[in-house]
C-alpha cells in the first residue's frame, strides 16, 4: 500500500531548528515530484516548498525561502525540510505529498495536484 510517513515535527522556540522527514516506499517515491505543505488552524493548506524527481529543480514558497531547505535522497526514498530561523508565524501542521504530472511549474503550487498525502506532523513554534 502506497504511503508517506513524516516525522521530526515538535516544539521549538523562535529562531530554533527542526528537521521533517517524509518517508516513503521505493515504488511511491520514484520518480516523482514531492513538495511540503502547511496548514494552521482555521487556514488553507498553503505551499511550502518543492522538489523535482531528481533533485536539480527546487522551489519555495517566499514566506520561507532562504530559512528552509528542500531536499531529497532518492537511495532511502526519503525527503527532507530543513527550517531554520523558525517563527512563531511557522506553526502549522506540515503535509508532504506527491505530485502527479510532468510540468513542474504547473503543479508543484496547488494541493488538488497532489495524489498522496502524508498524515502530518505538527510544528509549534514559540515565541
Amino acid at each position: 500500500q502506497a504511503q508517506l510517513v513524516e516525522s521530526g515535527g515538535g516544539l521549538v522556540q523562535a529562531g530554533g531548528s527542526l528537521r521533517l522527514s517524509c518517508e516513503a516506499s521505493r515504488r511511491t517515491f520514484n520518480p516523482y515530484v514531492f513538495g511540503w505543505f502547511r496548514q494552521a488552524p482555521g487556514k488553507e493548506r498553503e505551499f511550502v516548498a518543492a522538489i523535482s524527481a531528481y533533485g536539480d529543480t527546487i522551489h519555495y514558497a517566499d514566506s520561507v525561502r532562504g530559512r528552509f531547505t528542500i531536499s531529497r535522497d532518492n537511495a532511502k526514498n526519503t525527503m527532507y525540510l530543513q527550517m531554520n530561523n523558525l517563527k512563531p508565524e511557522d506553526t502549522a501542521i506540515y503535509y508532504c505529498g506527491r505530485a502527479s504530472g510532468a510540468e513542474f511549474y504547473s503543479i508543484i503550487l496547488t494541493p488538488v495536484n497532489y495524489d498522496l498525502w502524508g498524515q502530518g506532523t505538527q510544528v509549534t513554534v514559540s515565541s
